[in-house]
């Protein structure tokens, strides 16, 4: 089994959008070590973050972080250590368009 230790995603979406930040390609694990989010506005954030087992559309249950607010020009880091399997997808959303996400870990093929 390969390990890959790499930034599994970066995305800065626009405003109130939901995008994939990370893909679990097929035949393949992955272990989320941590996500770092920043507000980069002079002014307080919300984001929200999901895991969607599989890739299906968000549900209630897929979310990690809902809406959580991020004063201004801060940075949220979290260890998360969680595991995932092919196709699932974790997503992210800002209520503008200043906020940037990175997700690291370790992919297993």
């Amino acid at each position: 089994m390969a390990t890959t230790i790499k930034t599994l995603g970066q995305a800065a979406p626009g405003a109130t959008t939901e995008v994939d930040l990370y893909t679990v390609p097929a035949s393949t694990s992955t272990v989320c070590s941590s996500i770092v989010i920043c507000n980069r506005s002079a002014v307080a954030v919300t984001f929200r973050v999901s895991v969607s087992v599989g890739g299906g559309v968000t549900a209630n249950e897929d979310y990690l972080y809902y809406d959580i607010s991020l004063a201004a020009n801060t940075t949220y880091v979290a260890t998360i250590g969680i595991s995932l399997a092919a196709t699932d997808v974790v997503r992210v959303y800002a209520g503008t368009a200043d906020v940037s996400f990175n997700l690291f870990g370790q992919e297993n093929t």
